[in-house]
């Protein structure tokens, strides 16, 4: 990994980006911009996945996460760290009641370049979907398709997600559990159709920084009513045993996480990953 230089926060009007000029002065939230933004940059380099020129697709639900994502790389932007162009993107996926002007008003207001597309991927999900089961995985794959297809649309070369610490942790204890195999979430990875680079910057980023951005920041929330109201999904009950065992023994998420990236294949048990057969004494 690359050494990093120190992250000087300032808040005056000529040295942020336009998001930031409401922002809070306090110590409290320059020291959580600073720590966020370390942690980005952390991942941006670790995992290799800024390349000068390139065009990314900022995917932009309108939850928390994907405004902290955008913030973020817009202030690494700014500040000439992130050498690459950033488009924001929404898919409308018409759900009832979606707030319609929010994020455009929102964008535009921050002079943020965008691109908003509708596409009724609810109806399709409800009618696919039988009532009481979970909607998620259907609604994730067609969403994906989509945001692939405006990437190719606008000549980016890698679709950026809001996926947090937590997201890529409880990934893993679902593929344990319930998948039996050892994946994650994984940072950087290529479509299959090998055109698009899916980026997930905020790898090292604790959800519960990423709440407090998004309330210090303000940011115009929109709640998912299609799959944030079913009750009994299986990545909430993995959410509840993290947050369990990390009140109960404070630090563990961090150290899970570089447990991650710590892997030893000759103690596993998968002889595909490691000869098994080929050990042998010495003579």
């Amino acid at each position: 990994m690359n050494m990093m230089p120190d992250l000087v926060v300032e808040t005056d009007d000529a040295s942020c980006h336009p998001m930031f000029r409401d922002a809070p002065s306090s110590v409290e939230f320059n020291k959580l911009r600073k720590r966020l933004l370390r942690q980005t940059r952390q991942a941006i380099d670790e995992f290799a996945m800024a390349r000068p020129g390139e065009r990314w697709l900022v995917a932009l639900s309108g939850g928390k996460d994907s405004y902290g994502l955008l913030a973020l790389l817009l202030d690494m932007k700014w500040r000439g760290l992130l050498p690459v162009e950033l488009i924001a993107c929404n898919l409308d996926q018409g759900q009832p009641n979606f707030p319609k002007h929010i994020l455009p008003d929102f964008l535009e207001g921050h002079g943020i370049r965008h691109r908003i597309e509708y596409r009724d991927t609810y109806s399709i999900v409800t009618d696919k979907i039988g009532e009481g089961n979970t909607y998620c995985s259907l609604c994730s794959r067609l969403r994906r398709g989509h945001l692939y297809r405006i990437a190719r649309e606008e000549g980016c070369s890698s679709l950026v997600l809001g996926h947090h610490r937590e997201d890529v942790l409880e990934t893993f204890f679902m593929n344990l559990f319930h998948g039996g195999r050892l994946a994650a979430m994984p940072p950087k990875l290529v479509n299959d159709e090998g055109d698009v680079t899916v980026l997930r910057p905020l790898a090292h980023c604790a959800e519960a920084d990423l709440q407090k951005f998004a309330d210090a920041m303000k940011f115009p929330i929109i709640p998912c009513d299609l799959c944030g109201s079913q009750e009994g999904l299986q990545r909430n009950l993995m959410k509840q045993m993290l947050d369990d065992i990390e009140k109960r023994m404070p630090g563990r998420k961090d150290t899970m996480i570089r447990a991650l990236a710590n892997v030893r294949p000759s103690h596993l048990l998968d002889c595909k990953l490691f000869d098994f057969a080929g050990l042998a004494l010495k003579p």
